[in-house]
Formats: structure tokens, sequence, C-alpha cells
């Protein structure tokens, strides 16, 4: 497990996925994720990564590191920006903040939105990426980061995030980095699973009634895995 000297290891230092394993979650390439999490090289050039503080190599990817993707996952669907543009955003939150992975923990999104704002002032980051915005007066979440934290669950106290919810809060699909080791899941079932049983010809009836779940449970299962296959060159 992974984390900077003098910050604790918790759920978030988990290894859970191998890179592949973490795209097809995701729904993004598998080439572009290793980019985000751990940099990449074109033309001579070389990228830093946006979440690792350097690049390390390493296949396996964190539930920290899975989530910081999550989220910068919604900026590239919603603004289709070269997201290297928040490595330096990413940098200064970790540092001023004291955890290894600002963009899956509470405090940026709850408790720290002037400390964001004043990175995102000194950082001079483009207002599409931006974290919080001023509104009305308000220190609000910019919908990029508000869609993000309505899919997530921090532990108390302004936490880590533990879990994901992918589509909503509604949906039973949940991505927990403790049960179904971190696959997209319903009562336990990977969502995979059931997709592939539907896709072989057995009707959802018929599936539903071999795991003993609800009709609208297997919906929602095929549902989120219809959505990322269709997302997997879009992100």
């Amino acid at each position: 497990m992974r984390h900077d000297a003098g910050m604790g290891i918790t759920v978030l230092d988990r290894e859970v996925y191998s890179m592949g394993e973490a795209a097809r979650v995701l729904g993004v390439r598998p080439a572009r994720l290793r980019g985000w999490i751990d940099g990449y090289s074109r033309g001579g050039s070389v990228y830093e990564p946006v979440i690792r503080p350097e690049r390390t190599g390493e296949e396996a990817v964190t539930w920290g590191e899975f989530v910081e993707a999550g989220y910068l996952r919604e900026y590239r669907i919603r603004h289709r920006v070269s997201l290297q543009r928040l490595r330096p955003v990413v940098q200064l939150l970790r540092e001023r903040l004291g955890v290894p992975y600002p963009l899956a923990h509470a405090r940026p999104y709850v408790a720290n939105r002037e400390l964001v704002l004043e990175v995102q002032d000194e950082t001079g980051i483009d207002r599409d990426l931006a974290m919080v915005v001023i509104r009305n007066g308000q220190l609000v979440l910019a919908p990029g980061a508000a869609a993000f934290v309505e899919k997530v669950e921090f532990a108390p106290g302004d936490g880590e995030v533990l879990r994901i919810h992918p589509d909503d809060r509604s949906s039973p699909v949940v991505v927990d980095p403790l049960r179904s080791f971190g696959a997209p899941a319903v009562h336990g079932i990977r969502t995979e699973n059931l997709y592939d049983l539907f896709a072989a010809g057995d009707s959802v009836a018929e599936i539903a009634d071999g795991y003993n779940i609800a009709v609208s449970d297997v919906e929602a299962a095929i549902r989120y895995e219809s959505r990322i296959k269709g997302q997997e060159n879009a992100a």
C-alpha cells in the first residue's frame, strides 16, 4: 500500500484494481487512465501524472487513485479538456490539506472551500476546471464537483470516500473497495455477471429469479453496464 510520509494509511491506500480493471469500471480507455494516474510520454515529451505525486510504473491502482480518477472523469466528459491543467491544483491541495488523495476526501468539498478557492487563484486554473465558484455571493461547488459529490459516500467527520454510487443514489449499483473486490455490484452480485447472462439470452425475470433479487435490480445492472460500455471511448 502506498502513502506519503506522515500520512496515515486508510481505505484509500488499499490496492483494489489493476489499471485495466479500473479503466473498465470507470468507462475510460486504459491508456488514458494510465496517463491520469501515472503519467505518459508522447513525441519525446514527458507528462507527469495528475494523481500520483510522481511516476512509479505500478499497475496496481489504489482506491484513492480510483476515486480521484472518477472525479477527473467528470471533468473530462463535461469539458473535453486536458486534465494536466489540474495537476498543480491537486499537488497544492495534497500539501495544504495534508491528505494523499485530496480529491477522494471530503475536506475540499465541504469544510475547506475557501482553501480550494485560494489554490485555484494561485494556480490560475480555468473556470471550466474549477472545483468551487462564487455564485450570488456564496462559495459553492462547481457543476463537475457537485456531480461527483452526489455519487459518493464519505466517512463520518468529513472523511475519505468509502463507496461510490456510479449512477445515482437511487440505483442499487454500488462500487465498494471492501466488497466484490471493488467491482460494481448489486446486493453483492457483480453487474458484469448479470449483464453477461442477459447478453447470452436470459430474460431479466429469469436472472432475477436465479439470484433471488428484484427485476428492477437486474435492470439497473444492465443499464449501468450498457452505459459504461458505451462510454469507454468517450472519456
